[in-house]
């Protein structure tokens, strides 16, 4: 492997992080191997690998969640050990973490500052937190009344919403786990603004992210770690994305996305002048055919995932309807929706797709108790057998008993779509297939969507990841503030042509 060296930006400043010899297990299983990383005054350092490379491990030792077993760290030329992320943030080092950490049940100021909250003459300052919040969050792009109540806002809000966090506590070191991987082309382009004025001030950053198109904009250097060793370390950002790729898989990724094969299946599936309630999407309308991946794009709050939520029947309309093989399903019964044969892989699984402390077989057997139970009885082993058919179906990394918490988002994703493959439905649902999974899991996932429409299921695909949408879609519809504003043939569907559409 050839190593670029090229001084990056901040080469001359002083180390802000020094991490030596860092080593790490959980039993028997080594999950870092002796990693060497720095850190500098204004950089961002950014931090590759697959899911299980260990990237999320380091960040828990160096902000404190968990101790290393060997080596040694220093904070601004002192040796540094934080004993918790509280400890770690005293000193002036926040970890963002993928998965959000908010309270649903108070307001947005209140998840911003909670742990500091402002004092005036000896009561909690709401003036000053909402201020405060409604600056950081309008920075980010997001306008929204910060005494909101959590609950209920879409994940890439409440992703703002944790950044926004992250922005109070004047750190001097920021660890950002995946912070775009819920946000659309905009929300991103309003947090790069703010990381680069915050490096202009001086703070540091690592940024660890699987969108790698990203990482030549906002990075100054590039680690890359595979199975707990750092593989290489680039001192510049400008690194093709097929040798980042081949660092973090340790082969050649030549193809992520699968041929696509022309459908000319059936309808299936008919959306006739759907709008919700609240008027988060209006009149809309469109057909799906058996073998066919139907795309649909748009910005963040355009209302992708609100539809499709109702077309699983999860969330009732207020007017229109949905035909599956021509005949009318009933809105807001998500149970009979199931039954007829379409089923939703939600945007959130961690909170709506699966159950973290049950076990593998557990998780597939649900949605499934009607074909598994016998006079209203679940077999222990007739569900161990049916999810050891699933797991090998779908290669899935994990045995029927292990706990779907150990599992990687990867292999969580696949659980999920393994779960509704078992019903062998007629409209399979996918928001967001493959938020915050490496590229490696994310061909895996790509493999899966196009074998489901080869089976004659009629698929429809919701991303932020335009690329994701034009690289599986035959057509690609565009959603802008709740309205449809047109439907692309492939042929037709490119990245200038979806953003146009989005944005007017």
């Amino acid at each position: 492997m050839t190593f670029v060296e090229v001084p990056s930006a901040t080469q001359g400043h002083p180390a802000r992080l020094v991490v030596r010899g860092i080593r790490k297990s959980f039993g028997s299983v080594h999950v870092l191997h002796g990693i060497d990383l720095e850190v500098r005054k204004g950089e961002l350092v950014a931090l590759l690998g697959e899911n299980g490379a260990g990237k999320s491990t380091l960040s828990a030792i160096v902000s404190g969640l968990i101790q290393p077993d060997h080596g040694e760290m220093l904070w601004e030329g002192s040796a540094w050990q934080p004993t918790s992320p509280k400890d770690a943030l005293r000193n002036g080092l926040g970890l963002i973490h993928q998965e959000m950490r908010l309270v649903p049940d108070l307001s947005i100021a209140e998840n911003i500052f909670i742990g500091h909250l402002p004092v005036r003459h000896g009561h909690v300052d709401r003036e000053t937190m909402a201020r405060i919040s409604h600056e950081h969050l309008r920075s980010l792009g997001l306008d929204i009344s910060p005494k909101r109540l959590v609950r209920g806002l879409p994940i890439a809000a409440q992703q703002q919403v944790e950044i926004a966090k992250a922005l109070t506590l004047g750190a001097r070191l920021l660890i950002l786990d995946e912070p775009t991987a819920a946000l659309g082309s905009s929300e991103t382009e309003h947090l790069f603004a703010q990381i680069n004025r915050l490096k202009a001030e001086g703070v540091s950053f690592i940024y660890i992210s699987h969108r790698l198109e990203e990482i030549a904009r906002i990075a100054d250097r590039i680690i890359v770690l595979r199975d707990g060793h750092l593989v290489s370390t680039y001192d510049t950002a400008t690194v093709p994305i097929h040798d980042l790729l081949h660092d973090m898989v340790g082969r050649s990724v030549d193809r992520i996305f699968p041929p696509v094969v022309l459908s000319d299946g059936r309808e299936v599936l008919r959306v006739e002048h759907l709008t919700s309630p609240g008027k988060t999407f209006q009149d809309v309308s469109f057909t799906v055919k058996a073998g066919e991946i139907f795309g649909i794009a748009g910005i963040v709050g355009a209302g992708r995932s609100e539809l499709v939520r109702a077309i699983a029947g999860v969330d009732p309309v207020a007017s229109g309807s949905v035909w599956l093989d021509g005949e009318r399903l009933a809105s807001g019964e998500p149970t009979e929706t199931i039954r007829r044969g379409i089923v939703l892989v939600p945007e959130d699984r961690k909170n709506q797709g699966i159950l973290l402390d049950q076990s593998i077989a557990d998780n597939l057997a649900l949605g499934n108790t009607d074909r598994l139970s016998h006079r209203g009885w679940l077999s222990p082993h007739h569900v161990t057998t049916f999810a050891t058919t699933l797991v090998q179906r779908l290669g899935i990394k994990g045995t029927p008993e292990q706990r779907a918490h150990a599992l990687s988002g990867g292999n969580q994703q696949k659980m999920v779509i393994a779960r509704w493959v078992a019903r062998s439905p007629r409209v399979f649902i996918l928001d967001e297939p493959t938020r915050g999974i490496d590229m490696g899991a994310r061909a895996a996932i790509y493999d899966l969507v196009a074998a489901l429409a080869s089976e004659g299921m009629a698929v429809i695909v919701v991303s932020s990841d335009l690329e994701e949408v034009l690289g599986l879609g035959h057509r690609v519809m565009v959603l802008a503030r709740g309205h449809q504003m047109g439907i692309l043939p492939r042929e037709a569907a490119n990245n200038v042509r979806v953003m146009e559409l989005a944005t007017s």
